[in-house]
């Protein structure tokens, strides 16, 4: 059943990025030949270098965060990079330059920075500044901030939750004459580039994501057989098929395909130790012998 909801994602995934990108199949190559029009030959090549720094099970999500970055330089116009900003935000050319983490997203990378960056701003653009932030964790829907002053029942205030998503609260007058305000969860919203920063990242998969100018290629190098085999082993009597595995593990590639075909994610949470395993196969961690051990001893 959750193998299902994996499946779901994906078809919504596919059919916003071909809504919001115009492609059928995502892929790095053309994610890539979208962006260099749109953001230049040099803001690219800085992208870029900065996905191949990235560990390889992350590079999924440095070029989603370019998708982001495509879609939300569309709509707010190359200037977007070059505008000088109040306070402690330098213009964006100068983060994508500098890789400075600035807050208040100093635990994202470059990449994500930037697309989350841009995804607020497409969000105020479109909805407006919003008067605060809510954190949804909590499904509690009344009285989650100060009220501006000034206010009226009825009114619907813009709230900001996530990273280019949205909500309204709505004014409301209660039992004690008091105003407060109750959250529209069915109001909740993304902007474009943050669609299309989730939507590439689950319909393009974990990879393998190959970059131009890539050599040697990172997919091609071979994994120990013993750790492979271990690692495969688990999986099996875990409830993955041979045809999700794939025949062999031989190379980084063959594990990084297999790691999208098995959906862990939705799976029981002690796939978390297999991922965590895999995941140091495939970035060539000096974790995996650790990671190995945690997965033995349950």
């Amino acid at each position: 059943m959750r193998q299902e909801h994996a499946e779901d994602a994906r078809t919504e995934a596919r059919r916003i990025v071909r809504d919001l990108l115009g492609e059928e199949r995502p892929s790095a190559q053309t994610l890539i030949a979208d962006v260099r029009p749109v953001l230049g030959d040099e803001r690219t090549g800085r992208a870029l270098d900065l996905a191949l720094g990235a560990a390889l099970t992350r590079r999924s999500a440095e070029l989603a965060a370019l998708a982001a970055l495509l879609v939300g330089t569309r709509e707010l116009g190359a200037e977007w990079w070059t505008r000088a900003r109040g306070g402690k935000l330098p213009p964006p050319d100068e983060v994508i330059r500098t890789a400075v983490a600035i807050e208040p997203w100093t635990d994202l990378t470059a990449l994500e920075m930037l697309a989350a960056w841009i995804s607020d701003d497409a969000a105020d653009q479109l909805w407006g500044t919003p008067v605060a932030q809510v954190d949804l964790n909590s499904w509690q829907a009344e009285d989650r901030f100060t009220l501006p002053p000034g206010v009226r029942p009825g009114q619907r205030l813009v709230v900001h939750f996530d990273a280019g998503g949205r909500l309204d609260a709505v004014v409301t007058r209660r039992a004690d004459e008091d105003l407060g305000s109750n959250l529209d969860f069915q109001s909740l919203r993304y902007s474009r580039p943050a669609e299309a920063q989730w939507s590439w990242g689950v319909a393009a998969g974990l990879g393998p994501h190959r970059l131009p100018g890539e050599h040697p290629d990172p997919y091609a190098r071979e994994v120990p057989a013993r750790a492979s085999g271990i690692l495969r082993a688990w999986a099996l009597r875990h409830g993955a098929t041979r045809d999700q595995l794939g025949e062999t593990w031989e190379t980084v590639g063959d594990v990084v395909a297999a790691i999208e075909r098995v959906d862990w994610m939705w799976r029981s949470g002690e796939w978390f130790g297999w991922w965590r395993g895999v995941s140091a196969l495939v970035d060539d961690s000096a974790y995996l012998p650790y990671r190995l051990e945690e997965l033995a001893a349950g």
